[in-house]
């Protein structure tokens, strides 16, 4: 390979490392050409991109980067593919569907901001929340006394008496 093609596919690398908050190291070792491309299509399904990467041209990527991923070099031996996603838990709900086989075996990942390193990190990642989801249960807690101030209203039939008398009722 050409020094030239070497040098634009670590910047397309180190663009993805920006363009996408969350990635995840595969071993893909193992693999035939229709399991990989059976992936490929979950992958996509799930709003995954999955790009198989030369470790070396990864390595300098992480190195040209602004954040430090050096807790990820040892993790880059074997066939790689890297699984970037906006969403830190999907690829992670993914593998779990293989890991009865094995392949692909979780290296490494970087998701909310952390490094998860062995495979024994698979299941820690799939249980992570969102934001999004993060976002609804803070809703969802915070809605909850106003629900039953609303229903201690409603109870009364709008009336002060009702709900002096339902507020007085109710046990502390």
């Amino acid at each position: 390979m050409k020094k030239e093609v070497k040098d634009t596919i670590i910047v397309e690398l180190g663009e993805k490392l920006k363009q996408y908050p969350h990635f995840y190291l595969v071993d893909v070792t193992g693999l035939n050409a229709e399991n990989t491309s059976k992936l490929r299509r979950k992958c996509f399904k799930s709003e995954i991109k999955m790009v198989v990467v030369k470790n070396t041209l990864l390595h300098k990527a992480f190195e040209a980067s602004d954040v430090d991923f050096s807790p990820l070099y040892d993790a880059l031996k074997g066939n790689t593919a890297v699984l970037f996603t906006e969403t830190a838990n999907n690829p992670a709900r993914l593998l779990k569907e293989y890991t009865k086989e094995g392949i692909p075996a979780l290296k490494a990942a970087y998701a909310e901001e952390g490094f998860f390193v062995g495979a024994d990190k698979l299941e820690e990642l799939a249980s992570l929340k969102s934001k999004n989801e993060v976002i609804a249960d803070i809703v969802a807690l915070l809605q909850s006394p106003v629900k039953n101030v609303v229903s201690a209203l409603q109870s009364g039939a709008n009336t002060i008496h009702g709900v002096l008398k339902t507020l007085g009722e109710r046990a502390e």
